[in-house]
């Protein structure tokens, strides 16, 4: 049960059980249900700022480590711990950079395209805003050691913040399944790493059940607090349009951690009064791994006032374990079929009037092209919501003068080998590739005249 003193509490998601919880209590699903949980406020004891623009004041401060957080910034939004339990790396750092060549490339109003780059943090991906709150409630429940199935992001953010507030950190792994770009980092920061014969829904399985039977603090997004640290992302595309809300903002799809966490920042802030309207949200997955995209637009599974419609979930996922069927694709960090934060996505749909696509990994790798072209490398991942943006743009769901925000969610650097076979075996119409030259001055000079 919730502490009535305390402003935040947990709640699971599941309207038929409703059961609340206190922030000290850890757990990732409902005892009760089995469900996911929600991190709650009482808004009415929790003093949020007037206007957004009043966070923007913050930046004033940055010798304050928390003021210079682009997660902790907003920690009126996300209180459900002091500030004394807070940690923090650096993360946020990110920019929303308006993408006119890009945009003018694809046919859209130059100065409507603009791509919010999370490959800055600290660890190099969008992973870090949602570490450093999983991190701190870690800590204000005095946590001792950590736990994360990964396709390489979750396990690289998992390591740095361990390593920042002296936990231990265990990373699952499939076989064959994680960028090395990605892997590095988990070993380099100390994780220990455990590589399953299997892919990332084994793997998350297993963690579960670890965590389960050993109190082990459990760091992927079905945890509630990261999806806490994630909403940021949504607030500084806002500081970045001037605190104007976009027509549009762009995912890759994945585990669904992201989108739940933008519908919920969303709901909450169109609740609080600090916005007018919400933005559409479109969901990029790859064409491999596309759960949500037939659950929603071939099954017709919606969030339905929160009573989702859970035979058809279990009836598609029976499907594809009679069929044998495994994600694959080149946007590894989206290579997963059974998304654990599903119901949540629905509901961001549903807040949001949002839609889902898929597109093929040729597809994510020419529009992966097409960003670098620019001057923003991004793992293969990232680049699905341009390649969807495409196909949004094509068939007129997205005008061609609306403003968009494309989420772009990891380095280039985190799957380097994708990069560089593009380009060095002609992959795609944008492949640009080393030319061969003779140790000869004027055939070179006379190659560089082309």
């Amino acid at each position: 049960m919730k502490n009535v003193n305390q402003p935040a509490f947990q709640k699971c998601i599941n309207p038929a059980c409703g059961a609340t919880f206190d922030c000290m209590q850890t757990m990732f699903e409902c005892p009760k249900c089995g469900d996911l949980l929600d991190v709650c406020y009482d808004w009415d004891k929790v003093p949020v700022p007037s206007k957004l623009s009043d966070f923007g004041k913050r930046w004033a401060n940055r010798l304050d480590r928390l003021d210079f957080s682009g997660v902790w910034r907003f920690r009126d939004l996300l209180n459900f711990c002091p500030d004394a339990c807070k940690v923090s790396v650096g993360e946020g750092q990110t920019v929303l950079q308006q993408a006119c060549g890009l945009a003018k490339e694809l046919g859209m109003n130059p100065a409507g395209l603009f791509l919010q780059y999370e490959g800055l943090n600290p660890s190099g991906s969008f992973k870090d805003n949602g570490m450093t709150a999983a991190f701190s409630h870690a800590k204000m429940v005095k946590a001792i050691s950590s736990a994360c199935a990964s396709t390489g992001n979750t396990s690289a953010s998992m390591a740095l913040y361990a390593r920042a507030c002296g936990l231990k950190a265990t990373v699952f792994i499939g076989d064959g399944k994680i960028a090395y770009g990605k892997l590095s980092q988990a070993m380099d920061y100390g994780a220990y790493t455990i590589q399953i014969r299997g892919d990332f829904d084994d793997c998350m399985r297993q963690v579960q059940d670890v965590c389960r039977k050993l109190n082990i603090y459990l760091v992927n997004s079905l945890n509630p607090f990261r999806l806490e640290g994630q909403k940021t992302i949504m607030y500084r595309i806002l500081e970045g349009l001037n605190w104007q809300v976009p027509d549009w903002i762009v995912v890759p799809g994945g585990n669904l951690g992201n989108s739940s966490s933008f519908g919920k920042a969303f709901m909450e802030l169109k609740q609080l009064g600090l916005i007018d309207r919400v933005p559409r949200l479109a969901i990029i997955n790859a064409a491999g791994a596309n759960t949500l995209t037939e659950l929603v637009n071939d099954h017709g599974l919606r969030w339905n006032d929160s009573r989702v419609d859970n035979a058809k979930i279990d009836a598609y996922y029976a499907k594809l374990d009679a069929a044998g069927c495994k994600p694959h694709t080149i946007a590894s960090a989206i290579e997963i079929s059974r998304p654990v934060n599903l119901k949540k996505c629905l509901r961001a749909l549903d807040v949001c009037n949002g839609i889902v696509r898929s597109v093929t990994d040729a597809e994510i790798l020419d529009a992966k092209a097409q960003i670098g072209k620019y001057g923003l490398g991004c793992e293969p991942a990232s680049a699905a919501t341009i390649a969807g943006l495409k196909y949004l743009l094509a068939d007129g769901t997205i005008d061609k003068n609306a403003r968009v925000a494309c989420v772009l969610t990891g380095h280039v650097l985190k799957d380097p080998d994708a990069t560089v076979n593009y380009h060095s075996k002609k992959q795609g119409p944008f492949a640009n590739p080393p030319v061969q030259a003779p140790n000869d001055l004027d055939q070179i000079i006379a190659l560089m005249k082309q």
